[in-house]
């Protein structure tokens, strides 16, 4: 099975770019350009990585994304993650970059997107990887920020498949950004929301990406199922839900494997992904592996995790047929 599904076609579409930043380049990066705590080793600094819920993480993620300063730097980072997702057959993926973790510290828009952009655009003629960029507001900065990050995006309108909400969840509910998530859908992005795992008010923010924003898709989003009559709306709407199990076992009590089991046998578009996988010890294939190790999934249940990614998957439907085309081809 591990065979299987390491020559499994895959689509990832939780991924942030800036939680690819693996310990090494971090540790070049901050010598480069003196910033962050002085470490003597990447095992040292790998060593830091002690956290144990959300706000813990954030701390440790932050102070990662210091080092990140120039054009170049951004462009290394996403493409060190494209090879290891070319690695793995990730055939697709859509990838959240968070520019206000930059903006706020004085790294300029441009700066950040045309390295990723190039980036992309490097990995899909050189690695056959193709992928597109959604990006993420940080919900425990202002609203106001949030849209004037927007309205300064729209110059580079084609190069952003769709726009997100990560950061700190407490106190931070969907319905405080309604008013910046319906000028992104008027500029014609698709639009996404992180729900977190095991959350204050978790069942009333998935309500509210529902009912209020109209997502089109839900990051993790697993308590919903303690809502069955929100449930059966994410069911009829179709709305995909983009799981990360060995990023849910570092931040909540388990991988909710359990959750992941419910959601197959609803018909939920439930999909599995990496999140942060430099801070989360494991790529995509590491977390399909892992829930098939939980679970004990078939085949036919690991080519439908992937169906549903490709489904939910922000692409033309002639794009999306291919590539299902070449999941159905492998499955056999």
């Amino acid at each position: 099975m591990r065979e299987f599904i390491t020559g499994l076609p895959k689509c990832e579409l939780h991924l942030h770019v800036e939680g690819t930043l693996e310990p090494g380049l971090r540790f070049e990066l901050a010598r480069r350009n003196a910033v962050g705590r002085p470490y003597e080793t990447v095992e040292q600094m790998r060593a830091d990585y002690d956290f144990n819920d959300l706000p813990s993480f954030l701390a440790c993620y932050y102070e990662g994304i210091s080092v990140l300063r120039t054009e170049q730097e951004f462009y290394d980072l996403a493409m060190a993650y494209l090879r290891k997702a070319a690695s793995e057959n990730v055939r697709y993926a859509e990838i959240f970059f968070d520019p206000q973790a930059h903006t706020s510290r004085g790294v300029p828009f441009d700066v950040v997107i045309r390295g990723l952009r190039r980036a992309l655009v490097d990995a899909e003629a050189g690695l056959g990887i193709g992928a597109q960029l959604i990006m993420c507001f940080l919900r425990d900065f202002q609203a106001e920020y949030a849209m004037a990050t927007l309205l300064e995006a729209l110059p580079y309108r084609d190069w952003i498949v769709g726009v997100g909400l990560d950061s700190d969840e407490k106190g931070n509910p969907p319905a405080k950004f309604a008013a910046v998530f319906a000028r992104a859908r008027q500029e014609g992005f698709m639009l996404t929301m992180h729900c977190d795992v095991d959350q204050e008010d978790s069942i009333e923010h998935i309500r509210q990406c529902i009912e209020q924003i109209g997502v089109d898709r839900i990051d993790h989003g697993v308590n919903v199922l303690e809502d069955p009559a929100l449930v059966e709306v994410v069911r009829q709407r179709g709305l995909g839900l983009t799981v990360c199990p060995i990023s849910n076992s570092y931040v909540t009590d388990s991988m909710k494997t359990d959750a992941i089991r419910r959601m197959l046998d609803m018909g939920l578009r439930v999909t599995i992904n990496s999140d942060d996988p430099a801070y989360f010890p494991g790529y995509l294939q590491e977390n399909l592996i892992a829930v098939h190790e939980a679970l004990g999934l078939s085949r036919e249940e690991l080519v439908q995790l992937e169906r549903n990614a490709f489904e939910v998957a922000w692409l033309p439907r002639h794009v999306k047929d291919a590539f299902l085309a070449e999941l159905d081809a492998y499955a056999g």
